[in-house]
């Protein structure tokens, strides 16, 4: 597909792979309009030849001035938390913005849409690999992400099936540079290369370049099925391959202690417990994400590469990428 003077719309741009969606279009000469909220932090789009729209995406009528005279649009942004005080904010904030993007370009026209998901939505395998066959109900995810991004692709597909002309895509554990925030796992990696993180669990997630889950997004656009799904992953890694890597990347001794997932709980309720006397809202240990790690989120990426030619490049890259950005950073010692 050629992107070339096609007016292009992304959400969530200014976040971690909303970003690197928008630099993959850009340079195909895209005439891309960015949603953005006010006050957000714009560092991601430093260079960005780009339109920016004010915008909220709760907010009807700003959602449908971005959208107006778009042809293609991908929507990438999400409430990315795996805890909040409220853990049915999180739930609500996806479900509504989702609703709330996707009538828009209904009812703008919009000829084609990618919306961002998550491997979330799927059911691990234990001791195996899942894929697009394995979809999650909201009674089965884990925490109120995983059940909010359930919920709002639920949403979608019943969308595709009443003709919107939407492709999904289901991007697994994304890392590399211009992670701003960062993410949950750019926090495991800042963590683990200062040093910070002597011991882990037993778990294992599927770990792919933030450039490649870009470009997929972009074959998506041009080679996905209506209401398909399609899993962006790149190589299934265990957590103590994962923090040994990292530990050669930076030259330090890899942790070697592996402590039970039940060990961790008494401190993970104690992080939470502090974040809510001390109103912040990122405790690094959660309980959701000890349930998550009670399983291997290992995933195959065998049907985008079928359909639409993706492909991902080896893990490390990725992790060498990210670690050269958080140092630049000055997030890594």
């Amino acid at each position: 597909m050629d992107f070339s003077g096609e007016k292009i719309l992304v959400t969530g741009a200014t976040g971690f792979v909303g970003a690197a969606v928008a630099r993959a279009l850009a340079p195909q000469g895209a005439r891309l309009r960015l949603l953005v909220r006010a006050g957000s932090d714009r560092t991601n789009l430093a260079g960005l030849n780009a339109e920016l729209a004010e915008g909220d995406l709760r907010d009807a009528p700003s959602v449908a001035r971005a959208t107006d005279g778009v042809r293609y649009l991908f929507h990438v942004a999400a409430d990315y938390r795996l805890w909040a005080r409220d853990p049915e904010e999180i739930v609500r904030n996806n479900r509504a913005s989702t609703e709330t993007v996707m009538n828009a370009a209904k009812a703008a026209g919009v000829e084609r849409i990618v919306y961002t998901s998550s491997v979330a939505t799927l059911k691990p395998l234990d001791g195996g690999i899942a894929d697009e066959d394995r979809p999650a109900t909201p009674e089965q995810a884990v925490g109120a992400y995983k059940r909010s991004k359930v919920v709002a692709e639920r949403l979608v597909e019943a969308m595709a099936a009443d003709g919107l002309p939407v492709v999904i895509v289901n991007p697994s554990t994304p890392i590399g540079p211009r992670d701003v925030k960062p993410t949950p796992t750019g926090r495991i990696v800042v963590e683990a290369a200062n040093g910070r993180m002597p011991a882990f669990v037993d778990s294992g997630l599927n770990l792919a370049h933030v450039d490649d889950v870009a470009a997929g997004h972009l074959l998506a656009m041009a080679k996905g099925r209506i209401g398909e799904r399609y899993i962006l992953g790149g190589q299934d890694v265990s957590l103590g391959q994962m923090l040994g890597d990292i530990a050669r990347i930076i030259g330090r001794r890899p942790p070697t202690v592996r402590i039970p997932r039940a060990a961790l709980f008494p401190l993970a309720h104690a992080n939470e417990a502090w974040c809510r006397l001390t109103a912040k809202d990122d405790p690094f240990l959660t309980v959701d994400s000890l349930k998550m790690a009670a399983h291997n989120m290992y995933f195959s990426s065998a049907k985008a590469q079928a359909e639409l030619g993706y492909h991902a490049r080896p893990y490390v890259e990725a992790l060498a990428d990210a670690i050269a950005w958080f140092r630049a950073a000055g997030k890594i010692a």
